[in-house]
Formats: structure tokens, C-alpha cells, sequence
């Protein structure tokens, strides 16, 4: 089922997580873990997140440099699908612009549809980490309404080479990314908003918002979208703080605020334990917030930790 009508059609909030491919050399089984730990709650979509090749220069025993070219976490379609008709619970799927050609897209796109997955999340994603700005791969989009507009166009069966003929529309479920707190690259938050516009015009069904830490950003986050006409359904997306170091790294990596109270609690804790503690336990009061507000989804990015995640979907539902 897609994305868009389990959200219509259902009565009251409904739970989701996403999570990561395993690094290159391991096998999915502690992925299978964790979906297993979750099932009890009924998720109704777990996202798979993608991830582009990276470069890296690795000194050889003579000294010398050389240049290679990485994937860490390969495998996002194999997985999706083996999750999907594992467990029959429908999966998401990133789409990326970066570190990917048009011709790619279409490709996954392809393979996507002849496994019988019909969901994805259109992302930009990120520039290579000795880029200062984004630059888009070569005969790639520079940015995710491109994306979306790709998608939306094979759903027309409109594919990138014009002479197909009897061509097979692929229909998806397209959801995209929104941020509450601005992305670090926009240059003010009307800015942002106007980005975020482009997408859903060009055909987006959903926004699932970056992590937040404060309610409060997120309910009035849905109420600039809405004053500006974007109507379609606005998932948030919430993360435990497992580590203590989490303290200063997600706002770094992130752009993202630490509400005063959650820094203090934090700043008290002498291991990752605490930390855990004190993340599960805010995690628990943003949950049931937003389900007492009959959130359409409650989203929970879980990086492969799961025993949290399932305390607070208890708590929280």
C-alpha cells in the first residue's frame, strides 16, 4: 500500500521508523532484529535510507596516495525488497540527487517497480565531504523537485528516452523532505519554505520533517507550510539521543536547536547510559505529545537501535 492512502484512510496516528543498510561486509540480520523487536506496534512503512559513493585517499606502504572510491552501506534496493516480502510490511526506499545520474535514477526506479515497491522518498542528499556547497553528479539533478519531477514524469510513462513507445507509467508514492529548523544551506526559513513548495507542486504526496527537539518548532512549522498553501500531510520525524556526545554533535551536523531543558539533563550525565536514559525519556514526552495531536505518523529514525524505540512507541501509543 502507499504511503499516502495508508495515511488517509487511517483513523489515528500510525507508527513508522527508518533505518540503515548494513555496512559493506555484513549481513542484515541484526536488521531483521530490529524490524522483529518492532513488529508488535504494526508499523506501517519502514524507509530505507540510500547512501552515495564516497571518496577516499588511503596512503599506500611506499608512502604514496591514492585516490578510491567507496560505497559503505551498498544495497538499499536488495533490502528493501527482502524486507518488504519478508515481512509484508511496504518499505521506502531513498531517492537521491547526489552521486547519481538521471540514467541511475530511472534504473532503480525500474528495478523498484518490477519488485513491487511503490514508495519513495525523494532527497537531495548530500555533496561529498571535501565539497563546501552541493555539487550535482554529472547528468544528475542539483536538487530534489528535479527529482520529484523525474518520478512524477515515469508515473505519465514519460522515461528519458523519448523514442520508447508503449511505454509503462510507474506509479509512486513520492514523499520528501521538510525542515522545521531551515536547511543550513538555505539562507533564511521563507526561502526554505518557498523550496519546499517546489516540491510538493511538482508532485510530492508528503513532507516528513528532520529531526526536532521542541513541539513547539514542528507545530508552527505546519502552520507556515499550511499559510502557504502546501496542503499535503506533514510527518514528523523524531530521534532519540542515545549517545552524550549527541549533546553538541546532532546541532553540528544538523542545524538543529537543543531545547534548554534536554541540553541541561544532558550536560548532568557522566556516561552514555545516562544519556540513553535521559534521550528515551524526552523522546517519550515528544511522542505522546504529537499523538495526543493525532499526528498523521509518528516517524522514528532508529539507526539500528531498537530496544529504545520500542519503549517509547509503547509509551507513546
Amino acid at each position: 500500500m502507499k504511503v499516502i492512502d495508508t495515511i488517509n484512510q487511517a483513523k489515528k496516528t500510525v507508527f513508522s521508523f527508518e533505518l540503515l543498510p548494513p555496512l559493506k561486509g555484513n549481513d542484515v540480520s541484526r536488521l531483521h532484529k530490529t524490524i522483529e523487536s518492532l513488529t508488535e506496534f504494526d508499523p506501517k512503512y519502514i524507509n530505507i535510507t540510500t547512501h552515495r559513493d564516497e571518496i577516499e585517499f588511503k596512503e599506500l606502504a611506499d608512502g604514496s596516495i591514492v585516490k578510491q572510491t567507496v560505497r559503505k552501506r551498498p544495497g538499499t534496493v536488495a533490502i528493501a525488497a527482502d524486507i518488504q516480502h519478508k515481512y509484508g510490511i511496504p518499505v521506502v526506499p531513498h531517492i537521491l540527487c547526489g552521486g547519481f545520474t538521471k540514467s541511475e535514477t530511472e534504473h532503480v526506479l525500474i528495478d523498484l517497480n518490477f519488485l513491487g515497491i511503490n514508495n519513495v522518498l525523494a532527497l537531495r542528499g548530500d555533496g561529498l565531504k571535501n565539497q563546501h556547497v552541493f555539487q550535482p553528479t554529472e547528468n544528475g539533478h542539483s536538487n530534489a523537485n528535479e527529482l520529484v519531477k523525474q518520478i512524477k514524469d515515469l508515473g505519465k510513462g514519460k522515461y528519458l528516452d523519448a523514442d520508447l513507445k508503449n511505454n509503462k507509467p510507474l506509479d509512486f508514492c513520492i514523499g520528501v523532505a521538510g525542515y522545521p529548523e531551515k536547511h543550513f544551506e538555505a539562507p533564511n526559513m521563507e526561502q526554505d519554505m518557498l523550496y519546499l513548495k517546489q516540491k510538493v507542486d511538482e508532485g510530492a504526496d508528503y513532507i516528513v520533517t528532520q529531526m526536532f527537539f521542541d513541539n513547539q518548532v514542528y507545530y508552527d512549522f505546519v502552520d507556515k507550510c499550511r499559510a502557504m498553501g502546501i496542503t499535503v500531510p506533514i510527518i514528523p520525524g523524531i530521534k532519540p539521543i542515545n549517545l552524550k556526545n549527541q549533546l553538541t554533535v546532532l546541532p553540528k551536523i544538523f542545524s538543529i536547536d537543543l531545547p534548554q531543558e534536554l541540553s541541561k539533563e544532558l550536560t548532568k550525565c557522566k556516561n552514555n547510559d545516562d544519556a540513553r536514559r535521559v534521550g528515551t525519556e524526552w523522546a517519550i514526552y515528544q511522542s505522546k505529545d504529537l499523538v495526543a495531536r493525532n499526528v498523521p505518523s509518528l516517524h522514528i529514525y532508529t539507526y539500528g537501535i531498537s530496544d529504545n524505540v520500542s519503549e517509547i512507541v509503547k509509551a507513546a501509543f
